[in-house]
């Protein structure tokens, strides 16, 4: 009988330090999940604060083409017509007639509200990015 109980106290020891070594990994893996749960939930909130959308600025459009037709277009502008011919790379008279075509062919060139029922661009403006994406090639290269 003594042999067959030393054999189960010796199991028993056995038992005991599978669990206790079962126990302290356990308890490892539930350190590591926790460390893993925190950089998850780090990495989560530093990208939502990156890709967080910027608030709109108002960019006063409005006295942009104020300014433009103050610099370039009305009779006593900021700049002579030698400076509006630097710029544009044509007469003042030439740039209005161009405008005036294209605002009786496309309707994108004329001024409309947008979905907040805020004035968008004005014609002169319009005219003007496109005039400088023809001049530096990016729509020919858009388009083929």
């Amino acid at each position: 009988m003594s042999n067959l109980r030393r054999v189960l106290e010796r199991q028993q020891r056995e038992d005991e330090k599978i669990r206790r070594r079962r126990a302290e990994e356990d308890c490892e893996l539930d350190e590591e999940e926790e460390e893993f749960v925190l950089a998850v939930g780090t990495l989560n909130q530093s990208r939502q604060h990156h890709h967080r959308r910027a608030l709109n600025v108002d960019r006063h459009k409005h006295f942009q083409d104020k300014n433009l037709m103050e610099d370039y277009c009305i009779p006593n502008s900021l700049y002579t017509v030698s400076y509006f011919r630097e710029r544009y790379r044509m007469q003042p008279h030439l740039f209005q007639k161009i405008m005036h075509d294209v605002c009786n062919y496309d309707t994108y060139f004329i001024q409309k509200y947008n979905a907040l029922e805020v004035l968008g661009l004005l014609p002169k403006q319009k005219l003007t990015a496109t005039l400088r994406l023809l001049a530096s090639g990016v729509i020919c290269r858009l388009g083929g």
